[in-house]
């Protein structure tokens, strides 16, 4: 005995609509001629109104041609379109490379103003700890007790 889940073959399916089919034939002999018009009637209106299945039509495009801007299309758009966030992103880069450069000047002008305060010994530079030095700030602590000290 099968269970319900799982599949029929092709015969048993092939069975199973043959015995269906038997059931739907011998069940409108005995459905009346005026309810059979009925049923004939709206067959016919549904596949009359059916509505008609989408058919893709595949067009082929070049790139890169022109467009008329009077043929309907909108090439303008489409031109900008692509061309916005281009620009968009070249200007970015431009602004990013820019705040980098800036940054470095303002580091380098941080140690050179360190150096020439006599706030940072010149051998300072060949310690691999300078920048931690500088950026931790012991500078204004030292500056702070160098005032105290010199007074």
């Amino acid at each position: 005995m099968k269970h319900f889940d799982e599949p029929l073959t092709q015969t048993q399916a092939d069975q199973f609509g043959q015995a269906s089919a038997a059931l739907l034939r011998q069940g409108t002999q005995n459905i009346p001629q005026n309810i059979k018009y009925r049923l004939y009637a709206a067959r016919m209106k549904a596949v009359a109104i059916k509505k008609p299945e989408k058919v893709r039509i595949q067009k082929a495009v070049l790139a890169g041609t022109s467009r008329n801007l009077a043929s309907g299309s909108n090439g303008l758009w489409d031109t900008v379109g692509w061309i916005a966030p281009l620009v968009v992103l070249i200007f970015g880069l431009i602004w990013i490379a820019q705040w980098q450069h800036n940054s470095r000047i303002n580091d380098i002008a941080e140690v050179d103003a360190a150096l020439l305060s006599d706030d940072v010994p010149p051998d300072a530079y060949a310690d691999s700890g300078f920048m931690a030095f500088l950026k931790n700030g012991p500078l204004s602590d030292s500056s702070n007790t160098s005032d105290s000290v010199r007074k």
